[in-house]
């Protein structure tokens, strides 16, 4: 190259500045960072079609068999009962649908409800965040909704368990930054504001009532903020006037309350303050750090609403966490110490400018670990590692041992008995609708079979369930023409509390037919079953169960 046009090229580029990818990153606007992440991070759990995991696999049936059921045409609360929304159910049915398997319906459906996260994000957090604070808080948030594991566990925990809880704290996490009034306000700012705040709202109303509270208790305080009072009432508004339309559709609910009803009467007590105490002292680093940024604000502008602000950060997560099956990991510190570096930097305090480096240090532990967690999932699931699960249409969610053994004997026997009740199903020409004496029953999905019209999706005894709150037996037992007993349950304290509740109706309704070395197979007395391929068992158990 001629000397001369070399030096136009190097003058041309000094001009424009560095044309790399990692500074056209840069370049980029941050919403539409905050997109691309969430692509990425949907494809990374979504791609394998497969579902890995570890631990809580009887807690992954449960959405699984609610997903089937809305694929045979059931309606959440209306064909069947649940405490949890409907959501909890439409979300995996949606991976269902498109991935055409139960193996991808959670990482699939988890997948595109992180994009739509993704979404909401880059609108909240873009208007009101500088790049240095919310994108790392974009991030955080976006990993929370998509990692496979109960938060607080350990990167060998791999599982959609109790993924609602994660949805519920990145929704709660997308509310507490627009506690910022917006830093760059765009055409419409108020309407997108109150269209956000709605979406994320229903969400969680339908979801998981307790966050949906939460944020209706948030979009309340937000009304005595003059400078965006306005959008909170839009909110408020929109969510009342979605809910009615939703019930004109759905009819469910009058159900959703009395089975919300039902839950509570069993578990529902508010926290004493030895729990509290106890959640204190778990989450006392977490605390500490917090309380950093919360100082940090309260010293650079001194206001009642900052004070009320940061401390229902801090309680409201205390108390989500106490309800959740979780120990560790009250998520809304991490969005609330974010809101709270923000405000501080705007009031221009000479302290505040090693702000961003703190928040980045407090959130980096949680964004390697979900991180590394997120990988590993899709790395198994590319790889097909693990055992798939023996009923047919599990085939898909494969149980993988890792570095330590942790439950998986547990839930390899769990399978060995499911493998065993399905062989004994299979003897019968047409079994007919399956209910299981379990935490949950895994066969009507697992099998493909009809489901029972009514009856719950799972039962957990002393959180929905327990002696003196429970189904009616007509419920109960719905339309079920076999009920399978476990001998190796799940979850003994609910074998043996549903076995006690139920056993008159039972005896009553049902016969004995036959018994393996981890089942009890009881038929209605009223079915029309061939039960001749159970061979002589059969007659055995049915001449036992005629004695007086």
């Amino acid at each position: 190259m001629p000397a001369k046009a070399q030096h136009q090229t190097q003058a041309q580029a000094k001009a424009h500045g560095p044309t790399g990818p990692l500074h056209r990153l840069a370049a980029m606007p941050q919403g539409r960072i905050i997109l691309l992440s969430g692509l990425l991070i949907g494809l990374v759990l979504a791609l394998p079609g497969q579902t890995v995991t570890t631990k809580y696999v009887n807690d992954l049936f449960i959405f699984l068999e609610g997903a089937y059921r809305i694929q045979t045409g059931q309606v959440p609360n209306v064909d069947f009962r649940s405490s949890l929304g409907p959501i909890a159910y439409y979300i995996p049915a949606l991976g269902l649908a498109l991935g055409g398997s139960l193996g991808a319906a959670m990482p699939l459906g988890m997948g595109l409800t992180t994009l739509g996260f993704a979404m909401i994000a880059s609108h909240v957090i873009a208007t009101r965040m500088r790049p240095a604070l919310g994108l790392p808080l974009a991030l955080y948030l976006l990993l929370i909704v998509a990692v496979p594991m109960n938060p607080g566990e350990g990167i060998a925990d791999l599982s959609f368990a109790m993924f609602y809880n994660r949805i519920g704290w990145a929704a709660l996490g997308l509310l507490l930054v627009m506690y910022l009034p917006p830093l760059r306000p765009r055409r419409g700012q108020g309407a997108a504001d109150a269209a956000c705040a709605a979406l994320l709202t229903l969400l969680m109303l339908y979801l998981k009532i307790s966050y949906g509270l939460v944020c209706i208790a948030f979009l309340i305080f937000m009304l005595s903020d003059r400078r965006q009072w306005s959008w909170a009432a839009s909110a408020l508004a929109l969510t009342a006037a979605a809910g009615l339309g939703i019930e004109a559709v759905w009819g469910g609910t009058a159900g959703y309350l009395a089975d919300l009803r039902l839950a509570s009467e069993v578990s529902g007590d508010f926290p004493g303050p030895r729990a509290l105490v106890t959640e204190l002292q778990r989450n006392l680093p977490e605390i500490c750090i917090y309380a950093i940024f919360a100082a940090l604000l309260l010293w650079a502008r001194r206001s009642l609403r900052d004070v009320l602000f940061l401390v229902c950060c801090l309680v409201t997560g205390i108390l989500l966490i106490e309800q959740n099956f979780q120990i560790v990991g009250i998520l809304t510190l991490g969005a609330g110490a974010a809101v709270a570096a923000e405000a501080s930097l705007r009031a221009a305090h000479p302290l505040q400018r090693g702000v961003p480096l703190l928040l980045l240090a407090f959130l980096a532990p949680p964004l390697v670990h979900f991180s590394v967690v997120l990988g590993l999932h899709g790395g198994l699931g590319l790889a097909r590692q693990g055992v798939p699960l023996s009923l047919p249409n599990y085939q898909g969610i494969r149980l993988v041992r890792l570095w330590n053994e942790g439950q998986y004997p547990a839930f390899r026997r769990y399978d060995d008995s499911l493998r065993d009740g399905a062989a004994v199903l299979a003897r019968l020409d047409a079994p007919g609708r399956v209910l299981v004496l379990d935490f949950v029953g895994p066969f009507t999905a697992g099998l493909g079979l009809a489901p029972t019209q009514g009856g719950s999706t799972w039962h957990h005894w002393g959180r929905t369930v327990d002696a003196r709150h429970h189904m009616p037996p007509d419920d109960f037992l719905a339309d079920a023409r076999i009920v399978m007993e476990p001998k190796a349950p799940i979850e003994r304290w609910t074998t043996n509390g549903l076995r006690e509740v139920y056993a008159a109706a039972l005896a009553e309704r049902f016969v004995l037919a036959a018994e393996t070395e981890f089942w009890r197979l009881h038929v209605a007395r009223d079915a029309r079953l061939d039960l001749s391929p159970l061979g002589s068992m059969t007659t055995t158990m049915q001449s036992r169960t005629a004695q007086p």
